[in-house]
């Protein structure tokens, strides 16, 4: 049963520019905290994080954290952690071509999380920025691939890969790019395969948001 869980956000000039990318995960620490980069005389640390669905089955999702965030908390690898966030892109050049990255900014920590509480919700608010690609799979599920930009402070905007299912996937695929929606479900990880040549074939993993609810804005 889904649960209604306040991300909590800290004051902002513009608050719509939070309050349409939130999200909440609690689950395990898994892997070391690694040094990413520095802003403003700020360091930023990322580290792996394993979210449990309601199935068996983990997603293994990338965190960013300051440094100024991290102090007291335990991220230390397998201990359990609850946060607030938003989920955001960023371009990595990779040779001479521009890759879209994705994580999971940290906004705060939590402390004291039931575990009965949904431990992955990630609620958006964006604009359709691609015509959306609908299809079918070998067993007959309806898949709908759409690509939501989300505005951000100091004019920029997150792309973020979506994923609709069933009849959520037949509505969505009828919207017009620009058009402005509300989501909210789940980030999730899964692995595909990338042919690079004739002979070698690399398994990559992919970061998207499944969809469990949809609604026009």
């Amino acid at each position: 049963m889904e649960n209604n869980v306040e991300v909590q956000t800290e004051d902002s000039k513009d608050s719509s520019l939070i309050t349409n990318n939130k999200v909440f995960l609690c689950g395990k620490v898994d892997s070391e905290l690694k040094y990413s980069h520095e802003l403003y005389g700020e360091a930023f640390y990322e580290f792996y994080m394993k979210v449990k669905r309601l199935s068996s089955h983990f997603d293994r999702l990338p965190i960013t954290v300051s440094e100024r965030l991290i102090q007291g908390i335990d991220l230390s690898l397998g201990a359990k952690i609850a946060l607030n966030g938003q989920f955001r892109s960023y371009n990595k050049l990779e040779g001479d071509k521009s890759k879209l990255m994705l994580t999971v900014f940290v906004r705060d920590f939590m402390i004291g999380v039931e575990d009965e509480l949904n431990p992955n919700l990630a609620v958006l608010s964006g604009h359709i920025c691609k015509i959306p690609i609908y299809r079918t799979t070998p067993f007959n599920r309806e898949i709908c691939d759409i690509l939501l930009a989300v505005n951000r402070a100091y004019n920029k905007s997150d792309y973020i890969p979506c994923i609709a299912w069933g009849r959520n996937a037949r509505f969505v695929k009828e919207i017009e790019t620009g058009q402005k929606i509300s989501i909210a479900g789940r980030i999730q990880s899964r692995e595909y395969y990338k042919r690079i040549n004739d002979e070698n074939v690399e398994t990559r993993i992919a970061y998207e948001l499944s969809i469990n609810k949809i609604s026009i804005e």
